[in-house]
Parts: structure tokens; C-alpha cells; sequence
């Protein structure tokens, strides 16, 4: 397979020298944990304070990672991307709410972004997260068979008629739907409301997809068992898979709780389960649909031979690779140029609302071997080729 994600011309080639050296120095200052902790601490504190410090967070960070403070301000963004054949998914980051109302607005901007996508080809995805629309201690509490009170019943059918009006627009406007995954703990209930939907908007071809995070152990078997029960019951499977985003906590609650840890022992083993679900969907391909979310050279390097064995066409409907927006550039450039289905997750909302999102973006280039280094690496190269041209 040629490799095709060293060509920084083509992975940077819609950022002008300013961007690239803006790009350059924040993954300087990533690539020093410390500095992230520290800045992680003082950023916080200064938005709680209301320091005025959202300017600069505007100007650095928050550029780079997002699209906008609104799904209007993503737009020069989403068609710029697109020049290049790369599609956006607009996603509403605002994480970690409580309240119904919160709930409600989440859902209304849900539904803003599928009307969005309707009209767009550069969008092909809308998303939310489970706990954008109910509370996380309900679905946590009816993962563990807990029974409801009649207060949380009500709640939680609430939750479901969220759930139930977003897929319903996306079948309605033909969108495919994104439905992230979360911690463990809460993924069951969220699995059996997402299976649901699928159950019903999915029988003529994949319009829900569930998350499967595979630096889990049970997901593999989890894919097959559902695989078994859509042949059964007459429906399509869209289903993102990413590695994972919630590792240490996984890890550090198992130990408390003295249960099995759900994390494979180790990145071998992550990357062998995430490339044998790839091959397993793909294997299926007549009733899935696959969003292979990674920014892994060697996984997408894996999907794309997998499909040359094949003979599955590069920008076959069923097969979208999935990058988050900000990183990865060489991965989610290199493909759209050789004709692979694209799309990068765009983050927005308030800058105070869309902080706790940043902070685990920076975290994780901190905790993932390499990928800090990786993107330096590249960004160096560029740099350089700009120089002596």
C-alpha cells in the first residue's frame, strides 16, 4: 500500500504561513505536560473568574480546534474544508449539563444542525451525545437494572422522545446520524436507546450509528451480537469506530470499584481489536455502514487496503474515515486527495462552554504517544518546504 500521509503539501495546503506557525507553536506548547496542567488549571480559573481571557483563548486554541462560537461561524470553515473534499460534521461541544432546559436546547441545535446538513453535501453527519440530551446518573442508573423512580421514569421518557425526535428528522431528511460514545458505566442504556432507533429509522439502509470505543474489550462481541439481532429483526447497522476518550478514568473507577477493568491491557491490543471490528463491518458491508473514526496512520492504512483486496471503491457510500478537526491533517487531506470519503468532526459553541472539550483535546495529545510529536513533525517539514521554495 503506498503511503500517502507524509505529502504535507497536500495536508496543509489550505493553511496560509501564519496558520502554520500558530499550528506549530501550540503543538510546542501540548507537547509539555506540565505547561498543559498548568495552563489547563490557570484557564480555568480565569473563565470561572470571568477574567477576560476568552480573546486569547479565541486566538490560539480555540481556532485551531473549532469551527466557531455558532453554526454560522462554522461555515467559511465547512466550504474552505470542502475545496479540498473534506467534509465537516458540526458538532455542538457543550459538555457536562444538568438542567432540562439545557436538554431542550441541545436537542433545537441538534435539529439546526441536520437542517443545516440537508442542505449541504460539504455535511454529510449531524452528531450528538447521549448526556447532551438526559441526565448521565439515568442512563448510569438504568445500566445497572436500577429501578426508576416515577419522577426519573418521566425523565427518562423525556430522554427517549429526544432521542426519537432527532433520528426522526435525520430519517426524514435523509442525514446520517452520529451518536457518540461515553464512559462505560452509562453506555448501556445509551447502547439499548440507540439500537431502538436503529431498529426503526434503519430498515432501508444506515441512517443511526451508534459509537463503539474499542479500547474495550466487550466491543467486538458486542458488534457481532448485534449483527445477530439485525439480520433477525430486519435492520442496517451505521456504526463510528474510535479507539477511546475516557481511558484513565475507566481505569482509575474499575480499581475503586474493584471490578474488571473494560480497557484492553494494552495498545497492541486496542489497535488489534479496532482493526478486526474494521475488517469484521467490512466483511458486512451488504447491511453496514462503517465511520472509522482514527487518527491512527497504521488503522487507516489497514481500511484502505482491506478495500483494495476487495474491490470496494475509494469514496464507497458505506465507508467514511473520520478525523477530528485541528489534528490529523496529513491522514484527512491525503484521503480526500485520493478520492476516500472524509470528514472532520467541527467543533463549536461558546468559548466557555466549549473549554472542557479543549482541555481533554490537549490532554490527550499530552497522554497519546507520539501524536503531539507526529503533528511537529510534519508541521517542521512544511515549514521547511515553504522556505526553500
Amino acid at each position: 500500500m503506498e503511503k500517502i500521509f507524509n505529502n504535507t503539501q497536500v495536508a496543509f495546503s489550505l493553511k496560509s504561513d501564519t496558520e502554520l506557525d500558530r499550528a506549530y507553536f501550540l503543538f510546542k506548547m501540548i507537547a509539555n505536560q506540565p505547561l498543559v496542567r498548568i495552563g489547563t488549571a490557570v484557564t480555568n480559573f480565569a473563565l470561572k473568574a470571568n477574567l477576560p481571557v476568552e480573546k486569547l483563548i479565541r486566538a490560539t486554541v480555540f481556532d485551531h480546534f473549532c469551527g466557531g462560537v455558532n453554526e454560522d461561524d462554522c461555515i467559511t470553515v465547512v466550504d474552505k474544508m470542502y475545496t479540498k473534499g473534506v467534509c465537516s460534521v458540526l458538532d455542538y461541544s457543550v459538555e457536562g449539563k444538568e438542567e432540562e432546559e439545557q436538554f431542550d436546547a441541545a436537542l433545537k441545535m441538534t435539529l439546526k444542525t441536520i437542517e443545516f446538513a440537508k442542505e449541504r453535501e460539504a455535511i454529510p453527519f449531524a452528531v450528538f451525545k447521549p448526556t447532551g440530551l438526559g441526565r448521565f446518573e439515568l442512563y448510569e442508573k438504568l445500566g445497572e437494572k436500577q429501578t426508576l423512580s416515577p419522577a426519573e421514569q418521566t425523565e427518562w421518557n423525556r430522554v427517549v422522545e429526544r432521542f426519537d425526535i432527532v433520528c426522526k428528522e435525520a430519517h426524514k431528511n435523509d442525514v446520517a446520524l452520529l451518536i457518540d460514545g461515553e464512559e462505560s458505566w452509562m453506555q448501556d442504556a445509551a447502547d439499548d436507546l440507540v439500537t431502538e432507533m436503529m431498529r426503526k429509522y434503519n430498515k432501508e439502509k444506515a441512517i443511526v450509528f451508534n459509537t463503539l470505543q474499542m479500547y474495550r474489550w466487550d466491543r467486538l462481541d458486542y458488534l457481532k451480537k448485534l449483527h445477530e439481532q439485525a439480520k433477525a429483526e430486519g435492520f442496517f447497522i451505521g456504526m463510528k469506530l474510535v479507539r477511546g476518550a475516557y481511558m484513565e478514568k475507566e481505569n482509575k473507577r474499575a480499581e475503586e470499584k474493584k471490578y474488571v477493568s473494560p480497557i484492553c491491557v494494552s495498545k497492541e491490543a486496542t489497535d488489534i481489536n479496532y482493526n478486526a471490528a474494521v475488517l469484521y463491518m467490512l466483511e458486512h458491508l451488504d447491511t453496514m455502514s462503517v465511520f472509522a473514526g482514527t487518527h491512527n496512520e497504521n488503522s487507516s492504512y489497514t481500511l484502505m487496503q482491506l478495500m483494495q483486496e476487495r474491490g470496494i471503491k475509494n469514496n464507497d457510500h458505506r465507508i467514511c474515515f473520520g478525523q477530528l478537526y485541528g489534528m490529523s491533517d496529513n491522514i484527512s487531506y491525503n484521503l480526500a486527495e485520493n478520492g476516500y470519503n472524509v470528514a472532520k468532526y467541527l467543533p463549536f459553541g461558546p468559548v466557555k462552554d466549549v473549554m472542557p472539550y479543549l482541555i481533554r483535546r490537549a490532554e490527550e495529545n499530552t497522554s497519546v504517544a507520539g501524536q503531539t510529536n507526529r503533528e511537529l513533525e510534519l508541521l517542521k517539514t512544511e515549514r521547511k518546504r515553504r522556505k526553500e521554495k
